[in-house]
């Protein structure tokens, strides 16, 4: 972690200085007329999006909930690898694997042979696959995740809060006007319940959940099915002679349905998820009038010879497993051309069951692909038309989304005699996880090319970090202080650009080496992406941000000789940043050349979106075809607001 680069201060280095333009937020405050981003609910996915543009303090963000504060139990709890390394870009992973449960392992239980009406455990497998991700499998309160947020934004430049307490009711787009064309009508729920306020906006996103007032309003639909099976939840403390409940476990009976147990963070909570009965087509889990002791009723029915004593319930529900999909995530309809100013994230363009633990990490994942697009569209970094990848992009991942968990659910909820793989001894629902392991990771998106991912035409040069998917990080020691640490963890919510030079075998810190042509180039070159789009008044790496990676050990590379864009001088003051250049790990946790199989010999340079996707792969030397992705997607600064 870096700070005192604006001169030193004492307290948190979280807590940023407070901008000085930043809004009025008294008790008697009144709501703002205008703003440039109203972000409708307070869930996941709206306090991802938040929370990035609270970073910003020249964009005037506004969120507001219909909800009189922040919740205190919810409904989700499973934060996948993927959305673990999100975590760690905002500052508060390390806080989440020490407050969580994490899942190291799951169990598989079925019916005994010999006495169907028992259930055994037939095997384990290893929840996080070696090397798939350097996080954990978590579990912890969904609360305490939007109290993470939440922080975030208290502590950002911006100080933004929640205007709690208001509801958006309505919005109106004006296509004909350029500047705030979207009226939005608020409600207050709270203490002056029933009046109205209007606010204009640049862009609003919809992230008020299932039943979006912002998604009727571009007049988007969620499309799809139901599977007519109810099931119940419930968080608990108990008691159980089931020897597995620390552990996540699948449970499918002989006749009684199904259970998978979650532990929880704590040491003694955790989470059941039950079935409970079928139903017919028209008719909705309401009808059934289930309670808890429904649930746990039926807990105990599957889990013989075992049963559970509960000591207290601290959350249940009953749903009904759908599976649907918005025809639309944006404002734009099909076939017309033009900019989008009105998106829809998270449990508002898609619903799916909860047992793949997707929800809250594909609505968060949402918000982090659109966050940093918005922010370079209203600082003046790339044109609206950037906005339009958005939808492009997230709509195929909800697909998938949808696609998967509609099999897993289908798999979960099937009669124990159809649940057999043909030919096999292994239940299908173990398969299936097995299967699964990478997509319930969050690890299996894959962004189509566009001006965003590039042709794989240099992918040989780094066969470990496929163009599209997540950058995937690998042990590396810094070279000024030999720090160990992870690679990717030098990325933050901050809407940069990473630049990763991973330089070839024979090569060194010595002037003339290809590093040094590489770093002369983009540090004086006006066809440098570095120079072209960035401001004059702006630190050297405020856009794109180069990081170079060595094979020697850190012992053998001279830092007096690098050149001045790995020792750049930032700030106010000037203080030169000595935290660029990095080394393969020579202490034994891994080699990230070979891990990652970047070209020993050759070297190369990999470029990173700012929601940490892998954006192109190129050689050392290939200046030209780094300028030309970089021109497509920034705006020369001159054009810069």
């Amino acid at each position: 972690m870096q700070f005192y680069l604006e001169g030193f201060r004492g307290g948190d280095p979280d807590i940023k200085p407070a901008a000085p333009c930043r809004r009025n937020r008294g008790q008697h405050a009144p709501l703002p007329d205008r703003v440039d981003v109203l972000i409708a609910g307070c869930g996941p996915a709206g306090l991802c999006l938040a929370a990035q543009l609270s970073q910003f303090p020249e964009i005037d963000t506004m969120i507001v909930e219909p909800k009189p504060g922040p919740i205190e139990k919810g409904q989700a709890d499973g934060i996948n690898t993927r959305t673990m390394e999100m975590f760690q870009a905002f500052g508060f992973a390390e806080t989440v694997k020490r407050e969580s449960y994490w899942v190291n392992q799951t169990a598989f239980w079925s019916p005994d042979p010999d006495a169907p009406d028992r259930i055994r455990r037939i095997g384990r497998v290893q929840d996080v696959p070696d090397d798939s991700s350097e996080m954990p499998h978590t579990l912890i309160n969904q609360a305490r995740v939007h109290e993470l947020f939440l922080n975030v934004m208290n502590n950002s430049p911006s100080r933004l809060e929640p205007d709690y307490s208001w509801a958006v009711r309505d919005l109106v787009i004006d296509p004909e006007a350029v500047d705030h064309p979207i009226t939005v009508t608020l409600e207050n729920t709270g203490i002056n319940a029933g009046e109205t306020r209007t606010v204009r906006a640049n862009y609003v996103v919809g992230c008020d959940g299932a039943r979006s007032t912002v998604r009727k309003a571009i007049g988007g639909t969620l499309q799809g099915d139901a599977a007519h099976q109810a099931w119940g939840v419930m968080d608990i403390l108990a008691n159980t002679d089931f020897p597995d409940v620390r552990q996540k476990c699948l449970i499918t009976s002989s006749t009684e349905g199904n259970i998978l147990i979650l532990p929880r963070e704590g040491g003694y909570l955790f989470r059941m998820y039950v079935e409970l009965d079928k139903l017919n087509p028209e008719e909705r889990v309401s009808s059934r009038n289930l309670t808890a002791d429904h649930i746990i009723a039926a807990a105990n029915r599957i889990m013989r010879p075992y049963s559970i004593d509960v000591k207290e319930v601290v959350w249940w529900s009953v749903y009904e497993i759908g599976h649907r999909l918005s025809d639309r995530f944006d404002d734009v309809p099909e076939g017309v051309d033009r900019n989008p100013r009105v998106f829809t994230a998270g449990d508002a363009c898609h619903t799916h069951s909860p047992k793949a633990g997707q929800g809250m990490n594909v609505s968060m994942q949402d918000a982090f692909n659109l966050g940093w697009k918005l922010a370079h569209v209203l600082t003046g970094r790339a044109a609206p038309g950037l906005l339009r990848s958005y939808a492009a992009e997230r709509w195929v991942e909800a697909k998938r989304l949808i696609d998967t968990d509609h099999a897993w659910s289908r798999i979960m909820s099937a009669p124990p005699g159809q649940s057999e793989l043909d030919g096999g001894d292994m239940p299908r629902f173990q398969a299936q996880f097995i299967e699964n392991l990478e997509f319930t990771g969050g690890l299996a998106v894959q962004y189509d090319r566009s001006d965003l991912t590039a042709a794989p035409t240099h992918q040989a040069l780094a066969t470990g970090l496929p163009i599209g998917r997540r950058f995937h990080s690998a042990p590396v020691v810094r070279v000024a202080d030999a720090m160990q640490m992870q690679l990717g963890h030098v990325a933050e919510a901050d809407a940069r650009w990473r630049l990763y030079a991973f330089v070839g075998r024979d090569d060194s810190t010595a002037p003339g080496s290809q590093i040094h042509v590489l770093a002369e180039w983009l540090a004086q070159d006006p066809a440098s992406p570095i120079l072209r789009h960035t401001g004059p008044d702006e630190d050297i790496d405020a856009v794109i941000d180069l990081r170079v990676i060595f094979q020697q050990s850190f012992e053998d590379l001279a830092i007096e000789d690098l050149p001045p864009l790995l020792l750049p001088e930032k700030g106010p003051l000037g203080l030169r940043d000595h935290e660029k250049v990095f080394c393969v790990d020579h202490k034994g946790r891994g080699d990230i050349f070979e891990m990652r199989g970047i070209d020993r010999a050759q070297g190369c340079l990999v470029v990173v979106r700012p929601d940490q996707y892998v954006a192109h792969v190129l050689p050392l030397d290939g200046t030209e075809e780094l300028s030309a992705f970089f021109s497509k997607v920034l705006l020369p600064k001159a054009r810069q607001a």
